[in-house]
């Protein structure tokens, strides 16, 4: 889960004025940990002076990170939290602060947590300083650009249902993904969540199998309390999302618990092959 309100603002702006020193970004920092570089300036630009802080910190912004809200979220973060060890420390320009910002603010909200003061971006250099800068346009047109998970209200869990009604649904649907999800206590007594998406395709449309299940796992990071909802006990549960891709933005709909006992989903997935809607 978030938890954005522990970090210390730095009233001075990001010029540290202490002597710093290099020191080796240790595996239990996941955010930056293999990302490009191994050793970080200590203290960081987001003012703090000892690795255990920076841990701490850090680690809340992982599961961030992970919804991949922005290309650049991961750069963003460690920029502040890691900075690389040159002679210099180097900024994110203004303009990732922005772009970052607008992208993923909306998923730290979901999650009932503001932007924080600390990243407010007029503290950050414009984009004709050395600083790092934001996406380029070749970038954009380089890399395609899916369809997004939008922070909305939970869909009910559907237990009890026809395999007939699941085809009518499925009729409007652009995609149905049977997806495994549970739960586990991290080292820092919070909770995480493991995510196997096993795809099974209604409507495929121009999207990838591989595609749909990052998307897929996407939003069950950014609906976090919907994925609380699907995981009550540390035992694993199969769900099937049924949802729809509307001007970029994927919707889940339905959400049916996916039993043993129960056949009609199996039922349903089956007959779909041959199903002719009205």
């Amino acid at each position: 889960v978030f938890v954005v309100n522990c970090f210390l603002s730095v009233t001075t702006g990001f010029d540290i004025g202490l002597s710093t020193k290099c020191v080796v970004i240790p595996k239990e920092m996941g955010l930056c940990y293999k990302t490009g570089y191994s050793e970080m300036r200590l203290p960081n630009l987001m003012g703090h002076t000892s690795m255990a802080e920076v841990l701490l910190k850090s680690t809340t912004w992982q599961h961030l990170a992970h919804t991949d809200c922005h290309p650049q979220v991961r750069m963003f973060l460690c920029s502040l939290f890691a900075p690389i060890c040159l002679d210099t420390f180097i900024h994110p320009c203004r303009s990732m602060c922005v772009a970052v910002r607008d992208s993923c603010a909306p998923v730290l909200l979901c999650h009932g947590h503001p932007w924080p003061d600390s990243m407010d971006c007029d503290r950050f250099p414009a984009d004709e300083d050395m600083c790092l800068a934001s996406v380029t346009k070749e970038y954009k047109h380089l890399h395609k650009v899916l369809p997004k998970p939008a922070c909305q209200t939970c869909p009910a869990v559907e237990e009890f249902f026809t395999h007939k009604s699941v085809l009518e649904v499925f009729c409007d649907s652009n995609f149905a993904v049977k997806v495994k999800v549970s739960k586990r206590r991290t080292v820092f007594d919070d909770q995480e969540y493991n995510i196997e998406c096993q795809v099974e395709f209604i409507t495929q449309g121009s999207l990838l199998p591989y595609e749909t299940q990052g998307m897929i796992q996407q939003w069950l990071l950014i609906n976090e309390k919907c994925t609380q909802r699907m995981t009550p006990t540390h035992r694993p549960m199969v769900y099937l999302l049924v949802g729809n891709i509307e001007e970029g933005t994927i919707l889940v709909n339905q959400v049916y618990r996916w039993q043993r006992k129960d056949s009609q989903l199996t039922l349903a997935t089956q007959k779909w092959r041959y199903h002719k809607c009205l």
